[in-house]
């Protein structure tokens, strides 16, 4: 059978014959068509360009030709400059962009700012390109200084795309921004969060059908990339201007498709662009760290992975690459023949660290390999980098947060990436004491307590788990008496710690075979541990049940405030892929919940400092924590308003079910605060 499937079948009747399969004339536009259908960016770019060149050579002006379409100027004189302030100021709304000299925002300075009020019509003004024979530019304070009055006005709306970098660079001329009315990368990722990335250049191709200017186009790439400051004008105006005026057309296009679904519009106002001047103030405050601690702990991991390297040695019976696959994979399953359990792509035995956890147990040198990789990234990533990040002028480190990343919702950071820094290791523990309080304050750790676990009680409306944690219940205990038929007070610690497992797994949509893994038992074993806490709380598994039959259905699924996570794969044919988006239709309501409260908690408490207590800061958000500098004597009294404050995010849009609890601490660093 596969003989003959896999012969041409020469005899087939076809209806045309082969001199009907020529090549016709091209249909250009059918053409872009079908590749911007399919996300073809670089053929779109390129069709573009040589249907441009074409257009140019025979004076084309037809629609298409980007030159006859579009009137972007370049603004160099004060009589333009000042016809367009008079139209900005009397704008209902206008796009607005800066060009900066760096994408490091506490170090980036403005070196022109472009407008558009209506589609096709854009202007840049340029005051800061430097390069050999630039034209004269009006100067940054007269340009600036004209529009920080603008800028700063809360009832002049303005518009953008990532507005929360042109405020940081604002912040470093002195100018606060507000007036924040749209983002149309927070527009994209609330209608969908898994549709496409949010970036300006590809937004234009999904919602505009158009390729547009990209960086590299105009300053190069890699280490002879320019700076924009040293772009020449002639390139550098048409890109800028492009990039108000695609915002613009991007605003139009996502504003009429958010209004459709009035739940988004609410995540869209009431969460995500109010929280884009709070991040900017916690990535301008930024947070001070230790280099003297964080050099010794790098000193003392140097030395632990010394003594792990000889120890794989000794095991291995030789030196060896711990850091090559390939030599590992020789030592592991032909020098110890240890058996292989999965191979590559290429059929090569895996090195995995999945691969290395299901061996650990029960052979010595997958766990030194695991413990030794841990501790290399502990110190490149933070113990060797933190330092490198500290930013000279303010002596802090400033991390970039990101809300258009996480399909859920959550936020993720970036230069340094603060939501990665482990917690269980006692040397992850210790970085977090690097994170120290400047003199005369204090360090607060504010942290909702089993978040996730609370709002599944809420969604799953289980009377048992909803009674455990209105009691005051420790939940892991009070299911570890439910699934074991014990009482409290004689769950042990490795019964709890089994249920433990088993909570935060569900969540997950851990299979019988994962949670068997985990708590290395068979899985037979551990799907009656599954099937008793089913039975304990039977509203959790109507509710997993509900909830796939719903995502099948509307092809995706919801927060309790209304954030949509999209499913492509809900029906797929493929079952791995299928009940791989059913795990992820669990989990998100109860994440994307967790992400919206604290989102809230963060707008809350950013209202309250800057009101009332100036002094005190917030400076990092990780997970479902947010720490704060407060003045030694205001640190208590911040704490209890925190947590207050916190508790109550939910309200008025949502009301819980069971409390949301939230634990502060308080020390002279991060680690003693947590």
């Amino acid at each position: 059978m596969s003989y003959e499937l896999a012969t041409i079948k020469c005899d087939v009747v076809l209806d045309v014959a082969v001199a009907d399969l020529q090549p016709g004339s091209v249909d250009n536009e059918q053409l872009l068509a079908l590749f911007r259908d399919m996300e073809f960016k670089g053929w779109v770019d390129e069709l573009q360009r040589n249907e441009g060149a074409v257009a140019a050579e025979v004076g084309d002006d037809q629609p298409g030709n980007p030159s006859s379409e579009k009137q972007y100027s370049v603004i160099l004189d004060e009589e333009s400059f000042q016809q367009w302030l008079d139209r900005l100021s009397a704008a209902a709304l206008f796009a607005f962009d800066t060009e900066t000299t760096s994408l490091n925002y506490m170090q980036a300075r403005v070196v022109g700012v472009s407008f558009a009020i209506e589609p096709g019509e854009a202007a840049y003004v340029p005051f800061g390109h430097d390069y050999i024979d630039a034209p004269t530019q009006l100067s940054e304070e007269r340009v600036l200084g004209a529009l920080k009055p603008l800028l700063e006005d809360a009832k002049v709306a303005k518009l953008g795309q990532n507005l929360k970098y042109d405020a940081n660079v604002l912040a470093n001329h002195g100018i606060t921004l507000r007036g924040i009315a749209e983002d149309t990368m927070l527009e994209s990722y609330v209608l969908d969060s898994t549709g496409s990335r949010h970036d300006m250049d590809s937004l234009a191709l999904k919602y505009l059908g158009q390729s547009t200017i990209h960086f590299e186009d105009i300053a190069g790439k890699g280490a002879k990339q320019l700076s924009f400051n040293q772009i020449a004008l002639e390139q550098a105006g048409p890109y800028a201007a492009e990039d108000a005026d695609i915002t613009l057309c991007l605003h139009q296009a996502l504003a009429p498709k958010l209004s459709e679904a009035p739940s988004l519009v609410s995540v869209y106002r009431d969460i995500e662009l109010p929280l884009v001047g709070v991040l900017s103030r916690i990535e301008r405050n930024g947070a001070l760290i230790s280099r003297d601690m964080l050099a010794v702990q790098s000193m003392e991991i140097a030395d632990k992975l010394k003594q792990l390297e000889q120890q794989a040695y000794d095991i291995a019976g030789g030196k060896f690459n711990l850091s090559s696959p390939k030599q590992l994979g020789e030592i592991l399953f032909e020098r110890l023949e240890i058996p292989v359990i999965r191979k590559t792509p290429k059929g090569a035995p895996s090195t995995a660290e999945e691969v290395l956890v299901e061996l650990a147990h029960d052979y010595p040198l997958p766990q030194v390999i695991l413990d030794y990789r841990g501790l290399a990234k502990l110190k490149s990533t933070y113990t060797d980098k933190l330092p490198q990040l500290i930013d000279p002028q303010t002596g802090r480190v400033h991390t970039s947060y990101h809300q258009a990343v996480a399909a859920t919702g959550r936020l993720s950071s970036s230069d340094p990436n603060l939501q990665n820094i482990p917690i269980r290791s006692a040397e992850g523990r210790r970085i977090r004491k690097a994170f120290v309080a400047p003199q005369g304050y204090k360090i607060l750790a504010a942290d909702y307590s089993q978040i996730e676990l609370r709002i599944m009680a809420h969604l799953s409306g289980d009377e048992g788990l909803i009674n455990a944690f209105k009691n005051g219940e420790d939940i892991h205990r009070a299911t570890a008496a439910e699934v074991f038929g014990v009482e409290l007070d004689a769950v042990s610690d490795e019964q709890r710690r089994n249920a433990k497992a088993i909570n935060f797994g569900l969540i997950y949509g851990m299979s019988a075979f994962g949670l068997g893994r985990q708590l290395h038992i068979g899985r037979n074993e551990a799907q009656q541990y599954i099937d008793l806490y089913f039975e304990r709380y039977p509203g959790v598994r109507e509710y997993m049940d509900n909830t796939r039959a719903v995502a099948a259905e509307k092809g995706y699924v919801e927060t309790l405030f209304g954030r949509r996570l999209h499913l492509p794969e809900i029906n797929a044919r493929n079952g791995q892929r299928r009940q791989a988006a059913e795990r992820t239709a669990i989990n998100a309501p109860m994440q994307g919940t967790a992400a919206d409260i604290i989102k809230r908690a963060m707008i809350a408490v950013d209202d309250y400092l800057s009101e009332q207590q100036p002094d005190a800061k917030m400076i990092m958000q990780v997970h479902d924590e947010l720490i704060f500098e407060a003045p030694e004597a205001e640190t208590k009294q911040t704490a209890a308003v925190v947590k207050t404050v916190m508790e109550k995010a939910a309200l008025p849009a949502v009301e819980i079910s069971v409390p949301l609890i939230v634990d502060a601490g308080i020390g002279d660093n991060w680690g003693e605060a947590h």
